[in-house]
């Protein structure tokens, strides 16, 4: 797993990784801040943003005492083209089951008329 869409996708694989993403979206925070609603210790913390971090997803700077972190939103991009590909070919595929399904009505409507009519 050494491509960056994977990390991203094994990263976010975690509760706790999934909601310091989201934390992180609304701002900045440091790694005491993102451990308070946890009952997991600041290491522990630690270690899911050193993941997060692996992948991309946060970065963390220095300011003054704080090491704030930072979320690194260009990386949803990646997985947002990823699953809009998917999306398309899944959205290809039902218009033409509709398109496939709408002939097969109509074929069905005109053979009850011909048959009707024969009667």
């Amino acid at each position: 797993m050494d491509d960056q869409l994977s990390r991203v996708f094994s990263a976010l694989a975690d509760p706790i990784r999934r909601d310091m993403v989201a934390r992180l979206a609304v701002g900045d925070a440091t790694v005491n801040e993102l451990a308070e609603p946890y009952s997991v210790t600041v290491q522990a913390v630690s270690k899911h943003l050193k993941v997060l971090e692996d992948a991309g997803l946060v970065s963390r700077s220095k300011q003054a005492q704080r090491r704030p972190v930072h979320l690194e939103a260009e990386v949803f991009d990646l997985m947002t083209k990823w699953i809009e590909r998917y999306r398309q070919e899944a959205e290809q595929r039902y218009q033409r089951l509709d398109a496939l399904l709408a002939e097969m009505a109509s074929d069905g409507t005109r053979q009850t008329r011909i048959e009707g009519e024969a009667s």
